[in-house]
């Protein structure tokens, strides 16, 4: 059975990493174009959204680490009952690495950009722009953050079901077996 503290902890994680991410795309920065009396410049505002996402980025790892210890990776330890669990287990455990990873993508790009401040202004039809982060990535990592947190669970549950071992006919080996027919 699924260890439900490894479960609690998982979704507070990731309820954590969600609520930076959205809290990330609230606060990223604004830019607004100064003129002195020779130059015009770009002034920034608050940098809190580039903490927030990493943050939001170490949790969601965090979690994802935890899941993959407490089931041994998929790939280590003993193998997995044959049926419909280790199926399910299998591609949950795929899902849950290419979400993973497009969530994290979201997060670190998001945290990067925003943290960049252009000194020079870029000319675009004749008015002055400052380079700011696009509205919506931290917002894209938060609802990856989300599909993470499922399907890791999911994966979890269905990997502990298939490495029950408590049918004592069932115990055999589940490789192929080089003996007489």
């Amino acid at each position: 059975m699924a260890s439900i503290m490894v479960l609690v902890i998982v979704f507070v994680l990731d309820l954590i990493a969600f609520a930076l991410a959205v809290a990330a795309e609230q606060t990223r920065s604004t830019a607004t174009v100064i003129t002195d009396q020779t130059s015009s410049y770009c002034k920034y505002d608050s940098d809190k959204a580039t903490g927030l996402g990493v943050g939001s980025f170490i949790l969601l790892l965090t979690s994802q680490l935890l899941i993959m210890f407490a089931s041994r990776c998929l790939c280590c330890g003993r193998g997995l009952r044959p049926g419909g669990s280790r199926s399910m287990a299998i591609i949950l455990f795929i899902t849950c690495w290419i979400l993973f990873f497009i969530a994290e993508v979201c997060l670190l790009a998001g945290s990067v950009r925003n943290a960049y401040h252009t000194k020079y202004r870029i000319l675009v039809h004749q008015q002055l722009t400052c380079q700011t982060l696009r509205k919506g990535v931290f917002a894209a990592g938060a609802a990856f953050i989300v599909f993470t947190g499922i399907i890791s669970e999911l994966y979890y549950v269905k990997y502990s079901k298939s490495s029950n071992f408590s049918d004592p006919t069932n115990t055999r080996d589940t490789g192929v077996r080089m003996s007489n027919m």
